[in-house]
């Protein structure tokens, strides 16, 4: 990739996530309700009810958003968590923002968390990769494109 391609990286000593007014970031993950809500919400694939309870209480970090505030219910709208083994394997998963909530920042915001968390927890030599589904967005933090070095491959547990 020539210096022209490049995309800039963020800056890696961002200490604080931003998110709007009238959002909350909260690093836990959503309500299993609230998971499957966001991925339909979000257009992403389905997940059942029993893997997502197993699921979820094992994720090494995750973030949620909140809108909060005109007298309104508080509401879950965007979520992004790590999964992986602690140590040497780290994969980001689940970024999801509802329609009605994208292009305010929460994407981004969610990013900076689990970027944040990685610098501070994860030793060296550790790999992070994740699965996208569009272009130019995580490029800011530095990720690549794999192939042709390597190429990601996935299959259905039910395919198995």
């Amino acid at each position: 990739m020539s210096d022209a391609e490049r995309v800039p990286q963020r800056d890696p000593r961002r200490a604080d996530p931003a998110v709007p007014e009238g959002y909350e970031l909260r690093e836990t993950t959503p309500s299993v309700a609230d998971f499957l809500r966001l991925r339909r919400a979000a257009g992403m694939a389905e997940r059942s009810r029993e893997a997502v309870a197993r699921g979820l209480p094992n994720t090494t970090y995750g973030v949620h958003v909140v809108a909060v505030g005109d007298g309104r219910e508080p509401e879950t709208v965007a979520m992004a968590r790590i999964v992986g083994d602690g140590g040497s394997v780290f994969h980001v998963a689940d970024m999801a923002v509802t329609p009605p909530h994208q292009g305010r920042g929460l994407g981004t915001a969610m990013m900076d968390a689990l970027a944040n968390w990685l610098r501070e927890n994860a030793p060296d030599g550790g790999y992070v990769n994740l699965l996208a589904d569009v272009d130019g967005f995580y490029e800011r933090w530095g990720f690549e494109r794999s192939a042709p070095a390597s190429k990601g491959m996935w299959i259905r547990t039910a395919d198995l």
